[in-house]
């Protein structure tokens, strides 16, 4: 899950904007971390404990062996508790002065180049001396260490919402347009952009209100990132497990219950997922899928609280504001712009999906049925909430001949995370180089099996291009580490005064199997798809070159941020691209078989109507809670919709979910939708670009010249267009999803 991305919104202390942390993360870090949502995923992880977990590179760097020096180190990791204290209070200080130093200026002396420019320039900075500190909460093996990150955390998001409420450095934003209007100063479109964006976050944050109003919309906002943090440390802390019996995990592979620790004389599951989606999947037993789904769904029950505070909370922001509701601010400045599209678009796509989940329940009850008959158990003709994953595998089992198991021996993480990413070394022109572990070159991470790697464009005629930054991987499941995929954008990218880059560093934190007692770790194929999606936001990262941080990379309209990587799943559903990634774990050289490749292929369109559903229910969740003038009972919304609109039921059980809905807690409140959405972007680049030669370099660079490197200094819509040749369209989005005899109407 955003990573993501990565895996809650936190006003920057130089600049006022306003950024989000997904998930994917969804903490409350300075930067937008971008995940997958893996709980939505229709396949999981496994874990167990290996001593080497290092994944080779090496096919992929240059064939001389020496390491290139980057112009820059990479930042430092080994941070004390201490140390993150002084992160934090130099970023503070240091913006504290800048701000100080801004509003100081006479009214005549306020410009563009007085006013505008060092305030993003210092935002730049902020980034790159605090961002460290504040991701060691999600990777770190030191408790201290992570408690004094989330600590600084909150400690700059407080101080970050009061410097929003400085009129003085408002009014010198005003002053400084007024100055570049009047005396007729021509901005380039970017400088244009950023210094009305400038004004915008102020005006959204209330610096148009009085005195009064000021200060309660501060306090205010102040209790949502303080209760959005919290509720994301309860989901990354969250310590839950069961106790299964051999018997009861009947059905689940072997591979997957010897990686099961024994306790009780039972095996331990813990909600972890590469833990507990395989009980899901797998298990026999209706009462072990049950104990095992709504153990999930209730595993961090203490947030349930937290969340009503927060959409409360926010009810009160969008009425201090003047906005009919929370969503009303929210959309705003997304591409959708108004609550009305959202529902238009969720209403008409639901109505489409509808009959399609609807004829896929149908098929899954009569597997159901057969199933009970054969077992001896009683058929009542409901399709449970824990029965949606055991029979969608079932279902592509027999009609697909898909053995996700089978599939997964051709997925070794050894040699298929070296695999995918050459494919964005060869779309994208790129290079890595692994970072020597050692002082002098900055290799060292804050953990061993984290990996860090120097990505440089790989040039033209033999001749290396530019450094572009520093990747991160830090793939496998550890204790209080961040337990979904997401990508951090930890440091953006920007044009330093005297005229050199500051250059970009991103980190991909993941959750992959490890190796078992008996097999080497093994990727599932949607594990593969999930791996793509992410690295999609980490490229997005290196490879976008914007003149100020603010715009860098992934900071785009939410309801866009996805459509990148969205597109780039695509390399995995290709059969030549199938056949290059994949190699049998045991008799190397093998690749996947092509009655396989076609099975995977067909899979992409087998169930979407159930899948789709699923994410419609999760968008419309989101959208009532922050439309709704009444106050809600969550649970009972969270069950009776999911029921409604999924076509799944608990039976009557109400045990809330949400209270592990993270995306909402901070960072996609009112922006669920925009994984959906944006898919409508992202089908129409693939299919127009790219689907008659996935692998042509030309379009890949295209793409990263005119979608990535762009990233927020222009309008998305632009960017599409600018990419697409014309203005995008859903049709192949529906074709992608929608039966070929589908009566819905395109």
């Amino acid at each position: 899950m955003l990573a993501g991305r990565r895996l809650s919104p936190i006003a920057r202390s130089l600049s006022s904007n306003l950024r989000t942390v997904r998930a994917p993360t969804l903490g409350s870090h300075l930067k937008l971390a971008l995940v997958v949502h893996t709980v939505f995923q229709r396949s999981s992880f496994h874990t167990s404990s290996p001593s080497n977990l290092a994944i080779p590179l090496s096919n992929m760097t240059s064939p001389a062996q020496t390491y290139p020096t980057p112009p820059t180190k990479p930042p430092t990791w080994s941070l004390t508790p201490s140390q993150i204290d002084e992160a934090v209070a130099t970023c503070i200080s240091t913006s504290k002065a800048l701000l100080d130093k801004v509003a100081a200026l006479p009214t005549a002396e306020r410009t563009f180049e007085t006013v505008v420019r060092p305030l993003a320039l210092g935002e730049g900075e902020a980034d790159s001396q605090v961002e460290p500190a504040l991701f060691l909460q999600y990777v770190s093996t030191d408790e201290a260490v992570r408690n004094k990150s989330i600590e600084g955390d909150k400690a700059l998001q407080e101080y970050s919402l009061t410097a929003l409420t400085r009129m003085d450095v408002y009014q010198a934003l005003l002053d400084a347009q007024k100055h570049t209007e009047t005396n007729g100063i021509k901005l380039n479109p970017e400088e244009d952009r950023l210094l009305k964006r400038m004004i915008l976050d102020r005006t959204r944050n209330g610096l148009a209100l009085t005195p009064e109003k000021r200060e309660e919309l501060l306090e205010v906002k102040k209790k949502i990132m303080s209760l959005a943090v919290d509720f994301q440390t309860a989901c990354n802390q969250e310590k839950g497990f069961l106790l299964f019996t051999l018997e009861e995990l009947d059905g689940v592979p072997q591979d997957i219950i010897s990686g099961y620790p024994e306790e009780d004389g039972k095996r331990k599951v813990t909600f972890k997922t590469p833990d507990i989606f395989p009980v899901f999947k797998f298990a026999n037993l209706p009462a072990t899928r049950k104990a095992a789904v709504l153990g999930y769904e209730g595993k961090t029950l203490s947030n349930v609280p937290i969340l009503e505070e927060l959409v409360s909370l926010r009810k009160q922001v969008a009425t201090i504001l003047g906005y009919k509701n929370y969503a009303e601010y929210i959309l705003e400045i997304k591409m959708a712009k108004t609550p009305e599209t959202v529902f238009a678009f969720l209403n008409d796509l639901e109505e489409k999906l509808r009959p399609v989940g609807e004829a896929e329940r149908v098929e899954f009850l009569k597997l159901k049925k057969e199933v009970h008959e054969k077992k001896g158990l009683e058929f009542d003709g409901k399709l449970y909430l824990w029965d949606y994953r055991y029979y969608d595998r079932l279902w592509m089992e027999k009609n697909l001949r898909l053995d996700e198991e089978k599939v997964k021996e051709y997925f070794p993480v050894s040699t298929v995370v070296p695999a995918m990413l050459d494919i964005y070394r060869t779309l994208l022109n790129v290079e890595f180089f692994p970072v020597p572990r050692t002082e002098e070159a900055g290799g060292l991470t804050w953990h061993e099996e984290a990996e860090m790697y120097a990505v440089w464009d790989a040039g033209k005629n033999g001749q290396r291009g530019d450094f572009l930054g520093y990747m991160h991987l830090d793939l496998f499941p550890r204790e209080n580490k961040y337990g979904h995929a997401a990508v951090w954008g930890l440091i953006p990218g920007w044009l330093k005064e005297d005229g050199t880059r500051n250059y970009p560093v991103v980190s991909m934190v993941a959750n992959l199997a490890k190796p078992t007692p008996t097999r080497p770790a093994l990727m599932k194929h949607q594990d593969a798809v999930t791996f793509l999606h992410e690295m999609g936001h980490a490229f997005h990262g290196l490879c976008s070159k914007t003149q100020f941080a603010r715009f860098h990379g992934t900071h785009v309209a939410r309801d866009f941020v996805e459509a990148p990587s969205q597109m780039l799943e695509n390399w995995c559903w290709t059969p030549a691209q199938l056949k290059d990634i994949s190699n049998h774990y045991e008799r190397k050289g093998e690749s996947l078989p092509q009655d396989l490749i076609e099975s995977v292929v067909k899979s992409k369109k087998a169930g979407q109507g159930l899948f789709n559903l699923r994410q419609l229910f999760h968008a419309q969740y989101d959208m009532i809670l922050h439309t709704s003038p009444e106050e809600i009972d969550q649970t009972k919304l969270w069950v009776d919709l999911r029921e409604k609109i999924s076509l799944v039921t608990t039976g009557g059980e109400y045990v809330g979910g949400q209270s592990g809905f993270a995306h909402i807690a901070g960072g996609y409140e009112a922006g669920y939708y925009g994984y959906l959405y944006s898919q409508a972007f992202s089908a129409d680049m693939f299919a127009t670009v790219f689907e008659a030669n996935p692998m042509d370099p030309a379009k890949g660079m295209e793409y990263r010249q005119k979608i990535l490197q762009p990233g927020g200094s222009r309008e998305e819509l632009d960017s599409l267009v600018d990419f697409l040749g014309r203005a995008p369209s859903n049709v192949a989005f529906l074709e992608s999803i929608l039966p070929s005899d589908s009566p819905a109407k395109l």
